[in-house]
């Protein structure tokens, strides 16, 4: 599945999401394999982005993703059952902090900033 993670990982820095990770869970959880963090700029980039993911994941494995948080959009959860994908608000994403509990030292991608 790493495949799918790195296309969806491309699909967000086309789409100019923030401070990209994707972090291998593969042997910490068993939620699934990997998961991608990213900030957009604002609910509707937030909105945006995680429907370009959803679109993506739908063309890539032919399922419809599990999508939660929306139309608000502070918060948004993609479940494609082998990567989650979380995509915040910046001022969303510190207050959860989730690279404090699921990113090592050495996190599997960063993103280069445009």
């Amino acid at each position: 599945m790493r495949s799918v993670a790195d296309a969806l990982c491309k699909v967000l820095e086309d789409d100019k999401a923030e401070d990209l990770i994707l972090v291998e869970l593969q042997g910490k959880s068993s939620l699934a394999d990997f998961m991608i963090i990213a900030s957009g700029r604002s609910g509707r980039h937030v909105a945006a982005l995680a429907t370009h993911v959803a679109e993506e994941v739908k063309k890539l494995t032919g399922r419809k993703p599990s999508v939660e948080g929306m139309p608000n959009a502070d918060w948004v959860l993609i479940d494609t059952g082998d990567v989650i994908v979380h995509l915040f608000r910046p001022e969303v994403r510190e207050f959860y902090n989730l690279e404090k509990i699921w990113v090592s030292d050495k996190p599997v991608h960063r993103a280069s900033p445009a």
